[in-house]
Order: C-alpha cells, then sequence, then structure tokens
C-alpha cells in the first residue's frame, strides 16, 4: 500500500511540478536560482503530515536510535548535494534545446544501475535491465521528437557546451543522492517507518533551501522578482501562485521518491520517476494544446512495458520470499 502510494506522489507530483516548471517559463519567467529554490522551498508543509505519524511509530528525532551528529552531518552534505544538482539541472534546461535536455536526463537510469550496483549491491536481473533500456529508449525517443525544430543559432558554443556538462552531472548526482539516501536508511538509521522518510525529506530540504536562498541573494536574482511579476503574461497573481504550486509539486514528488528508496531501492525510485516523464505530453496536450504524434505515443508505451517488466522482476522476487 505504501509503494502504490509514493508511485502515485511521483507521477502526480512530478508530472505537475513539470507543467508549472514549463509554465513559469512560457509565461516569461527566467531566473536559475527561484526555479532551483522552489525545488525544495515547499518543504514545511511536510510538518503537517509528520504530526499524523506518532512518535512511536518512528521516533521523534530526526535520526531514530542512530547517532544525532552523525545523521545531522549526513542531512547537511545531502542538502548541498541536492542544492548543487537542482542548480545544474536548472542551468542546463536554460542553456540546452528541450530535446537535448531529455535525451540527456534519460541518462540518469544508467547511472544509477552503477550506483544501485556498487553501493546498494542490488540485484541486476534480465529483467531489470530490459526495464532500464526501454525506458531508456522511451525517453530518447521523446526527447529527439520534442522540439526538434528549436533553433540554438543563438547560444554561445561555449554555454551550449556547459549547458551539456551541467545537465549530464546532474543526472549522474541525482542517482548518486538515491543510492546515498538507500545507504543511509539501510545502515545508519535502520528505521523502517513512515517518519524516517519524512524525517529524511525534511531536513535535507531544509538545508537545500538554504543553500539556494544564499544562492538567490548572493547572485542578485531576488531583484528580478519583482520585473518577473510585472511582466508574467497572467498575471502577478497567477505567478505567485505558479511558484507556490511548483514548490508544493515537488515536495509531493520527493517524498514519494524518497520512500520508494527506503521501501524498495534507489533502483526502483528512479524507474517510476523516469516512467512518468512520458506522461507529461499527454497532460500538455490537454493543457498547452500539444500535438501528439506517433514518436510520442510509442515512446509512453515502451515506458509503459519497461515497467511491466521491472514490476514482474519484483513479482517474482516476492514469490521466492514467500516460499522460503
Amino acid at each position: 500500500m505504501m509503494v502504490s502510494v509514493d508511485v502515485f506522489f511521483v507521477v502526480a507530483g512530478q508530472t505537475s511540478a513539470t507543467l508549472l516548471g514549463r509554465y513559469y517559463y512560457h509565461q516569461g519567467g527566467s531566473s536559475k536560482w527561484i526555479s532551483t529554490f522552489v525545488q525544495t522551498a515547499g518543504f514545511p508543509i511536510l510538518f503537517l503530515a509528520l504530526l499524523c505519524f506518532p512518535k512511536s511509530s518512528g521516533g521523534g528525532g530526526a535520526s531514530g536510535d542512530a547517532p544525532v551528529a552523525k545523521v545531522a552531518v549526513i542531512y547537511v552534505v545531502l542538502g548541498l548535494v541536492i542544492a548543487a544538482d537542482d542548480m545544474m539541472y536548472a542551468s542546463g534546461l536554460k542553456y540546452l534545446p528541450v530535446s537535448t535536455y531529455s535525451l540527456i536526463c534519460a541518462s540518469q537510469l544508467a547511472f544509477n544501475v552503477v550506483f544501485s550496483y556498487v553501493l546498494n549491491s542490488q540485484k541486476l536481473t534480465g529483467l531489470i535491465f530490459n526495464a532500464v533500456i526501454l525506458l531508456t529508449l522511451s525517453d530518447a525517443l521523446l526527447g529527439v521528437n520534442h522540439d526538434e525544430t528549436e533553433d540554438m543559432s543563438g547560444m554561445p558554443r561555449g554555454k551550449y557546451l556547459m549547458g551539456f556538462l551541467l545537465t549530464l552531472g546532474a543526472s549522474g548526482t541525482y542517482s548518486l543522492i538515491l543510492s546515498l539516501m538507500q545507504l543511509t536508511f539501510e545502515n545508519v538509521i535502520k528505521k523502517h517507518t513512515y517518519t524516517a522518510v519524512l524525517n529524511m525529506q525534511i531536513y535535507t530540504a531544509l538545508v537545500a533551501t538554504v543553500a539556494s536562498m544564499v544562492g538567490l541573494f548572493a547572485s542578485g536574482e531576488w531583484r528580478m522578482m519583482t520585473e518577473e511579476m510585472d511582466t508574467f503574461r497572467s498575471g502577478q497573481f497567477s505567478y505567485f501562485m505558479t511558484l507556490v504550486w511548483t514548490a508544493v509539486s515537488w515536495q509531493i514528488t520527493s517524498v514519494g521518491v524518497v520512500g520508494l528508496v527506503f521501501e524498495v531501492s534507489s533502483l526502483f525510485s528512479n524507474v517510476i520517476s523516469t516512467v512518468s516523464l512520458p506522461i507529461v505530453p499527454l497532460f500538455a496536450v490537454l493543457i498547452f494544446h500539444d500535438t501528439m504524434d506517433g514518436i510520442k505515443i510509442i515512446a509512453m508505451l515502451i515506458a509503459a512495458w519497461g515497467f511491466v517488466s521491472y514490476l514482474m522482476q519484483h513479482f517474482i522476487d516476492d514469490k521466492k520470499a514467500r516460499k522460503s
């Protein structure tokens, strides 16, 4: 049941956050640090969810039975890495065509296979490799097809190369973060409760939000907010609500991602994150009136195939576990 809830959080949260992110840029937004900030700034709403779980079921502190100082250091380090990862994604998207950006982001599954094998002793079977290949192919098809006519002639070659390297680095860093979270749950926190998931998300997001806020003020981009609000095509209230609900959507996504790392594995969490990407064009057709061509339909079908392949492996593993 908890895995099903987490899958819903990832798919629904990532889809809405991506669509709202598109809406922000489409309506005139341009700040990289604001885009980075909203990815973690909604963490205070998770305190409401934390109240729903009694302390006896998960430990009232951030660390449960683990040493507080050790867990605090882990949260700080992970939070800083998350902030850097969010910034790399935001910068890469600014300097690259969406098609190229999507292709590079699909590489996160390949990175995660390596990190899961090295750090988490993840068993790699034929079905898992099949799922990874199919989901990567799905994203690749979507990336090649999406915005294929986008003109990059006005972008300096240096910034284009920077965008490529930043996005590739962000994909690898994202996969590393998931594997490190799984390692922390298994070897340090050792609490099989949802409170542990919420604590992980709240405290790492707190650190990442502070770091991105420092970057926002240090870069001077905070001065752009008033201008962005005034020039936002759909109005100031729409600008404010876009940022608020983007932040909320990313927190829903993050809780689902961390929950799947906790309940299953970092690789499974990454698979669910990837399988939700082809869903975005479907909603884009309804909201932004994008065209739905054959390539997008094929990409979604391949993603569904890969998802079923991965679920089949878990079904086989569960069946063996029940027999034993």
